[in-house]
């Protein structure tokens, strides 16, 4: 596993096992936070028209 993946995403702080990927509860739950405000997306792939 590579040292970046081995820190929480939200403050870099190493990863506890019972909140993994993150380092605490607080963080884990501004990660959720975040989702529902709709501050990270998921990118669309273009729709094929199957004119093509």
């Amino acid at each position: 596993m590579s040292k970046r993946s081995e820190r929480c995403p939200i403050c870099g702080k190493a990863i506890v096992a019972a909140h993994a990927p993150f380092c605490s509860a607080a963080c884990r739950d501004r990660d959720l936070i975040r989702w529902l405000d709709e501050d990270y997306r998921v990118p669309l792939k273009p729709e094929d028209d199957g004119d093509g």
